[in-house]
């Protein structure tokens, strides 16, 4: 059976064919733009690839909840141009066949579980810091989901005594993803991130806000592992700047050895499918 999977994000589209094993056999990139132009570019790409359903990983917010009127329907996102969006939908209508919709960090950490740097373990959470923060979770082997799913990368941080920015985030200006996507880099810095490579205090702000986030994670959700990915995550050097944050930020408190600076390294990790892990898992949610 050929499957077809979407990992929408809010840069690119990358839409894919595989089969129920997790093989891709063919994909592509699409910039996301406004609907009315990425769309009829995903439709055909997918138009005569012979697929039978269809897994979508989507930016956020959108209505997961399938019981409901609005199934896959984008929410009230920063990119305004897919406000209300029907994009399960428009997907069923153009292409004609099922599809199922969760997440693009929800799907991410299905497939880190089943096929990357989770498959040890029963629980994980996936972060992505990009273009946005987000972030999903597994648990009991499904994804977290509730009134809705979660939106992990809207949570309240402690500003950095050396910030006076006062965030990108078009509903909370200094929420998490206000304060370290991409975008915030860029704006605080009057640079894009990659420019700023050798700049350690704009790593050492960087990872101050992102271990906040992932000990609240931790306080609250508990994961056995957390896999960070995503543009920012790129630059190397957070990895150990974040490790070192949450270590001390904990401070002990929750009595775990996976949770000290000896094994840290092995619970805050890089995606075991780099770049792959959301259009895997795009077509794990369809498998499945």
């Amino acid at each position: 059976m050929k499957i077809g999977a979407i990992e929408a994000g809010g840069t690119k589209f990358v839409c894919a064919v595989g089969n129920e094993e997790g093989n891709i056999f063919e994909k592509v990139v699409i910039p996301t733009e406004a609907p009315e132009i990425t769309m009829p570019k995903v439709y055909d790409f997918f138009s005569d690839k012979g697929i039978e359903k269809m897994g979508v990983g989507s930016f956020g917010p959108i209505d997961i909840n399938e019981k409901g009127g609005t199934y896959g329907q984008i929410q009230k996102t920063p990119k305004i141009d897919w406000i209300d969006f029907p994009l399960a939908g428009d997907i069923e209508e153009k292409l004609g066949i099922p599809v199922v919709v969760d997440t693009d960090v929800n799907v991410a950490a299905l497939s880190e579980a089943r096929w990357g740097n989770a498959t040890d373990v029963d629980t994980c959470l996936y972060i992505t810091v990009g273009t946005g923060i987000g972030a999903g979770a597994i648990v009991n082997g499904g994804t977290l989901t509730g009134l809705s799913h979660p939106e992990m990368g809207h949570i309240a941080v402690r500003r950095h005594e050396q910030d006076t920015f006062a965030g990108t985030c078009p509903y909370h200006k200094d929420c998490l993803e206000g304060m370290a996507a991409g975008p915030a880099i860029e704006a605080r810095w009057g640079k894009a991130g990659v420019e700023l490579a050798d700049d350690p205090i704009v790593w050492e702000m960087e990872a101050y806000y992102l271990a906040q986030a992932l000990v609240n994670y931790i306080y609250i959700l508990s994961p056995e592992r957390i896999i960070m990915g995503g543009g920012v995550m790129q630059q190397e050097q957070l990895f150990d700047l974040i490790r070192k944050n949450v270590v001390e930020m904990l401070n002990g408190y929750v009595s775990s050895p996976r949770l000290t600076k000896e094994h840290i390294n092995d619970y805050i990790v890089p995606p075991g499918l780099t770049n792959e892990a959301g259009v895997k898992g795009a077509l794990g949610l369809a498998i499945r």
